[in-house]
This record gives C-alpha cells, structure tokens and sequence, in this order.
C-alpha cells in the first residue's frame, strides 16, 4: 500500500484544528436531549442497529457514532484525530453513553483494534481522506463478521469537478484521481462556521463510484444496493438552497445532479 506521510500528518494537523471549532459549531443539542442526529435516509437504510456492534471509521468528533449509540448500538469510532476524539469522549460524558474511541489511521487500525463487528459504517465528508481506497475496503471486510453489514452515504462524487466559487454548474476539476492527492490551501472559511478561518492545509483525494464498487467487490464484498440522492447534508455548491435538515439544487436544476450516494454491501458467502 503507498502511504502518503506528509499529507497524511497534515491531514491530522488539519483535524486537530477544526475539534473544538465544530464541537462549538455542529448541532449537538439534541445529541444532549439524546436525540440521534441521523437522518431518515441512512436510519432506514442501515436498519435497526439495537444489541449490535457498530464500528465507526473516521468519526470525527463522535456526534454519528453516538446517535448510533443512542439507538443502542454498542460502539466504537476510529481517527487520525487525537483532538477530535477528546471532543468525542467528552460528548459522550455529557450523554451518558457508553463508547469506545481508537486514535489512529484507518489504514493503522488493525495493530490497534481485535476483532470483528456486525456493522462498519462511515459517511459524510470521508472518501477524499483516503489515499488508497483497496487498502480501506480490505480493512472494512477484516472487521466484518460473518453476515455482518458495511454501509457509507457520502456527498457523491460528481460534486468534484464543478467550479465551487460560482452559481454557475462550471467544470474545474478532473474527475478522476492523480497520481498524487491536492493540496488544498489554508486561509478559507470553515464549512461549519464561515466566521473561522481555517490556518492549515488539508490534502485530498477524489474517487469515483466505480472506484468505491470495485475496491469493495475486490475484497470480498457483496453490494446489496447503490442509490443516489438528490439532497446533502452541506452546501456543496454555492447555488444549493436548503430545506430543512437538507441542502439541495434549486428548484429550477431539481433533477440536475445527484449530490449524495448510499451503499450497502456483505462479505461474499463464497472464500475468497
């Protein structure tokens, strides 16, 4: 597997910057009412989670991994993010749930963690942190106990090429993966608080939904289901209006794009 050092360190330098901007800045109210955040899409799509083991890669600051745990799952959340995952571990008190949190990269995780879990879920915001999508799937089917089930949504790939300083739907990046990951410069507003100013760099990868199908068949997955949706949790593209809980293209370009995808996938039936 080709690791990718330097971006990998200032992807975590990157994360440990934004922990306490978005524990200030994210909904957690109703996590403190012990509310899941969830919404219905993935809720139903995953099924009933309850006396489950739930294993969470890329958690971030824990608010998924606990309306999992709301819902009665019995969890633990992974990443790079040591900061992030103070902020996880300190919801969680404020909840009184009980959860379990792994600091280290996905691809780090299995000289960290033993055994195996009925669910691997990741979304919102992940693909691009990786740098070796075959590496990741391997992993995810390492975890997977026997029937167990794997789930992502994610903001769908599409997103990436379009020029996201204009309403305008203008094509300014490749769709397809360099050799190399981009980096993206510091000094920009937060997605989740336009009022802070991001000070580090992040590096970023972006894979297509054939690379995300093949990298999980090609380590032993069954794909149940692939659906693409027209709504978002955040504004990807500057012309996006919200409603509700959702950002979504205006009315007018409604059925233009989709902007998120699902799937859900099991380990093979047959050995590998």
């Amino acid at each position: 597997m080709q690791r990718y050092p330097d971006a990998e360190r200032g992807n975590q330098e990157h994360w440990d910057e934004l922990a306490d901007v978005h524990a200030r800045a994210y909904n957690i109210e109703p996590l403190l009412r012990r509310e899941p955040l969830l919404d219905d899409i993935q809720r139903k799509e995953l099924g009933s989670v309850d006396g489950k083991t739930l294993l969470h890669l890329q958690c971030h600051i824990g608010t998924d991994t606990l309306s999992w745990a709301l819902l009665g799952a019995r969890v633990t959340g992974v990443d790079i993010s040591g900061a992030s995952l103070k902020q996880a571990e300190e919801l969680a008190a404020r909840i009184g749930v009980e959860a379990e949190f792994v600091h280290c990269s996905v691809y780090d995780l299995p000289e960290q963690l033993e055994g195996q879990f009925d669910i691997v879920y990741t979304s919102v915001g992940v693909l691009c942190w990786l740098s070796d999508l075959s590496a990741w799937a391997r992993i995810i089917r390492r975890y997977l106990k026997p029937g167990g089930l794997f789930y992502i949504m994610e903001s769908h790939p599409i997103l990436g090429v379009f020029d996201d300083e204009t309403d305008q739907l203008r094509v300014r990046y490749p769709y397809f993966q360099g050799p190399d990951p981009v980096r993206w410069p510091e000094d920009y507003p937060d997605y989740a608080d336009s009022s802070y100013q991001v000070q580090t760099p992040s590096y970023e990868w972006q894979w297509t939904i054939s690379d995300v199908v093949n990298a999980l068949i090609e380590a032993g997955l069954d794909i149940e289901f692939l659906h693409e949706h027209d709504r978002l949790h955040w504004q990807g593209l500057p012309c996006m209006v919200r409603e509700g809980r959702w950002w979504l293209m205006p009315a007018n370009r409604r059925a233009q794009l989709p902007l998120a995808f699902s799937l859900r996938a099991r380990p093979s039936a047959f050995p590998e």
